[in-house]
């Protein structure tokens, strides 16, 4: 009797021990807050929201978003990286890697809006194919580049005021006083390339101009600039390819993605503490959280 109840008792000592390991690994999550200037949630799927700070770890089905004036930097166990501006919403919908098995190589986020800095790591240089950002535009095959992409959520008063504004300010510059007499008008998707490409919009997502003379905020839509590298932006309408030193627009997911002469006044300014490169020699690793977080439920 006596060695079975101590067979017993071994057992629950090492059943134990198992959960308690189980519940270390997924508190680790793939990646971990490095730098954070500001609020940053966490949601999960079964709606609890825990507020992160320094050295929090994030997981697949983590929806973070950044609160007010935040920028957040996320650095992930293959070495990448993802900066997220203030007012972004992104999830994490999946991060599957393991050194020793690249055919299991897997990133997939998607971008609900707000704009986030990716930067590649060794995932995204082994398996080029296998890293995705989702967005209400198009969808965007990262590769092993580093990426600014920013989504502008469509508003009905700023996109009535976009259109005004971009109208009467390409009047004079395209000669299409004769095209163009009613402020209210759709504006023609040929011309939106030609718009963005002329005139400068200083202004993040989410600011409406101030004084007299201040350009519009950017019309709703998709917005890439490519740093360095190579990526893949398509929707329904078609699929463009956007290189090093480039930016790109897809206004809706029923327009193709088209190549914007230049940069439309993108602005991306974090704090400079945000600015080291990624580093995708270190560990391969999955990052380790001794934070506690704040749940709210």
């Amino acid at each position: 009797m006596n060695q079975l109840k101590n067979c017993i008792a071994i057992k629950s000592v090492l059943l134990l021990a198992v959960l308690c390991t189980a519940t270390v690994v997924q508190a680790a999550g793939v990646g971990m807050v490095t730098h954070l200037s500001g609020p940053l949630l966490a949601k999960k799927a079964n709606g609890s929201v825990r507020v992160l700070g320094m050295k929090s770890a994030v997981e697949p089905g983590d929806t973070l978003s950044t609160q007010g004036k935040s920028y957040a930097q996320i650095k992930f166990s293959d070495g990448s990286a993802l900066i997220l501006q203030p007012d972004t919403v992104l999830t994490i919908d999946k991060f599957s890697y393991d050194a020793a098995k690249p055919s299991a190589d897997s990133i997939a986020f998607t971008l609900v809006q707000g704009g986030v800095r990716s930067n590649a790591g060794l995932l995204g240089k082994r398996s080029k194919d296998s890293v995705q950002m989702v967005t209400p535009s198009a969808n965007i095959s990262m590769q092993a580049a580093n990426v600014v992409v920013q989504y502008v959520k469509p508003n009905e008063e700023a996109v009535a005021a976009a259109r005004e504004a971009y109208l009467l300010a390409s009047t004079a510059a395209l000669d299409l006083s004769m095209q163009v007499t009613r402020s209210d008008m759709p504006m023609p998707s040929a011309i939106q390339p030609l718009l963005l490409a002329q005139i400068n919009i200083p202004l993040p997502t989410g600011l409406r101009p101030t004084a007299t003379g201040s350009t519009p905020p950017l019309p709703p839509g998709l917005y890439v600039s490519v740093i360095d590298g190579l990526i893949n932006v398509a929707n329904k309408a078609g699929i463009q390819s956007f290189a090093a030193g480039q930016f790109g627009y897809t206004p809706n997911p029923m327009q193709p993605p088209i190549l914007v002469p230049k940069n439309p006044s993108l602005l991306f300014l974090p704090p400079p503490a945000f600015s080291l490169p990624p580093s995708v020699t270190g560990s391969s690793t999955t990052p380790k959280s001794n934070a506690v977080d704040c749940v709210v439920r």
